[in-house]
């Protein structure tokens, strides 16, 4: 046998999965201690700790806790609502303000239509007669403004309360700001007489579309306003009727149709109209000019508004 083939299993050297190969002469080290070692080097040491010792509260402490809890979320809540109270407050006083001055300007407003209309009524009684009683066809001065104020100019005689404000306060809800059961009550009337004095208005225009328009289209001189404007069309219309019957100017004019003009007819039709401005200005208008005049008063007193 050769060399080769005498050589031992046990005397070839064995080789990792690596390649290389192991001495024979270093150490084996036992698989326990391996394990061992690694066990320890893998686990850190862990520490201990010790919890305070946490001393128990006695049962006054716990009341005086819950005391200060409760009066902090008491104090919380009352401040909340006094912040709440003078917000209120001051939005009572703006609606106060805005709804006065509203009013305040319609007052006016009505005072000065009730004495303007009070001149139509006049203008009605002079023109009514002069057609029961005159020839009609020699005309004086005063019977073409007295024939245009009681006939003609019907929006500049009516009289319209804003309530512009009053509404807003209602659909929004803010009438409950109010806190005056007196003046919750005044403003639910002075709603009826605005709504009252507005349906009045509609039956007075009526009348005018229905006779009073029809004759006044058959027996009116319209060229007669523009005689008397002589092209200034910027001046209002009761105010060039006023400066003519206080000037010496005269311009003429006519009645239309006089062959088909009734006399007693067209007097009773202006008496009938004239009924009507009156009982208007006495019920609609004299009853919201009442109403008008407690709502300024209460709201004078209540917010030591201006007292004009």
């Amino acid at each position: 046998m050769s060399e080769e083939e005498n050589i031992l299993p046990e005397d070839i050297p064995q080789e990792q999965s690596t390649g290389e190969t192991i001495s024979s002469d270093e150490p084996v080290v036992e698989t326990e201690q391996l394990i061992t070692h690694n066990s320890q080097l893998s686990t850190p040491d862990m520490e201990v700790h010790h919890h305070p010792k946490v001393e128990k509260k006695n049962f006054k402490e716990y009341l005086l806790e819950g005391l200060m809890i409760f009066l902090a979320v008491t104090l919380g809540f009352f401040a909340e609502n006094y912040s709440e109270h003078v917000t209120d407050a001051q939005r009572e006083k703006e609606f106060a303000v805005e709804l006065y001055a509203e009013l305040k300007s319609d007052s006016t407003v009505a005072a000065n239509m009730f004495l303007i209309r009070g001149q139509k009524l006049k203008d009605m009684d002079y023109l009514s007669s002069y057609f029961k009683d005159s020839s009609l066809t020699a005309l004086p001065k005063a019977f073409y403004p007295a024939y245009t104020t009681s006939l003609y100019l019907i929006n500049s005689y009516s009289f319209e309360p804003k309530d512009g404000i009053l509404e807003q306060l209602k659909s929004s809800g803010s009438l409950r700001y109010f806190k005056s059961a007196a003046l919750q009550k005044l403003l639910g009337d002075i709603s009826v007489c605005i709504n009252n004095m507005r349906y009045r208005n509609e039956q007075e225009y009526q009348f005018f579309a229905s006779p009073i328009k029809s004759f006044m289209l058959e027996h009116y001189d319209f060229s007669w306003l523009n005689r008397l404007r002589n092209g200034d069309d910027t001046i209002h219309a009761l105010d060039l009727l006023n400066n003519y019957r206080n000037s010496n100017r005269y311009v003429d004019g006519k009645i239309l149709n006089l062959l088909s003009l009734d006399k007693s007819e067209v007097g009773n039709m202006i008496q009938f109209y004239k009924q009507m401005l009156v009982s208007t200005q006495s019920l609609q208008m004299n009853n919201y000019i009442i109403a008008n005049k407690k709502i300024l008063q209460l709201l004078r007193t209540t917010y030591s508004l201006e007292n004009e």
